[in-house]
């Protein structure tokens, strides 16, 4: 059986710092789902295909040409659409925007969900998303569900917008995390929920290296 760690959570909980160490830790396969959300809706942008064409989506959705590779060094997944690196223009507000509301719609995220099991080769894999441990790899051998408080993730989303040279402030960043939060969690598919089998953890006062502790713990268990 191949072994599968699911972290899951809302923006600005570390998901993707955490889960890239634990990858490179592991020496296991990466997925970031939500680059392949943003990553679509990038593409989507792109070809002007709107939120009410769920049939241009569907077709959008079965060819496209995405790629990711993780550096380990630098802590970092690099994202290729149609072999030019788009990372990035995936980590702006806008896109973030613009992904949330098309996962909001049935028929494309099951189409978007079978390009994501496909990540799930040996020796194991790390998926990172919203959710990867209640929907898309239910039967998971380890679990988590990251937490934090809303103004701490407010900050840290800032910050990375800031050093990725995009502009924004504090107060903006705070709402419209909290508006994703509520559109995530009141979807109608795969709500942003944690799984009942999840390890929790609040990552609002913990050092990076102190959440990976905790997973790696559970991992080794």
């Amino acid at each position: 059986m191949i072994p599968v760690l699911t972290i899951d959570g809302p923006s600005g909980v570390g998901k993707g710092t955490i889960a890239n160490i634990m990858a490179h830790e592991l020496k296991w396969n990466l997925l970031d789902s939500g680059a392949i959300y943003r990553a679509f809706a990038l593409a989507a942008s792109k070809r002007n295909i709107k939120i009410d064409n769920t049939d241009e989506q569907l077709k959008l959705a079965s060819s496209l040409n995405l790629k990711f590779e993780s550096d380990p060094h630098k802590n970092k997944l690099s994202v290729f659409l149609d072999n030019i690196e788009v990372s990035a223009e995936l980590r702006t507000e806008e896109t973030a925007e613009l992904a949330s509301k098309f996962a909001m719609i049935g028929p494309l995220r099951e189409s978007l969900l079978l390009r994501q099991k496909k990540f799930k080769q040996p020796p194991g894999l790390v998926a990172d998303g919203r959710d990867m441990g209640s929907v898309v790899f239910k039967d998971a051998s380890f679990k988590v569900f990251l937490t934090a408080n809303v103004e701490v993730r407010a900050q840290r989303r800032l910050k990375q917008l800031h050093d990725n040279g995009i502009a924004g402030i504090l107060s903006q960043t705070l709402e419209e995390v909290k508006k994703r939060d509520e559109r995530d969690a009141s979807r109608k598919h795969s709500p942003l929920i944690a799984s009942k089998d999840a390890l929790v953890i609040d990552t609002s006062n913990l050092t990076i290296n102190e959440v990976v502790a905790k997973v790696m713990a559970l991992v080794k268990t």
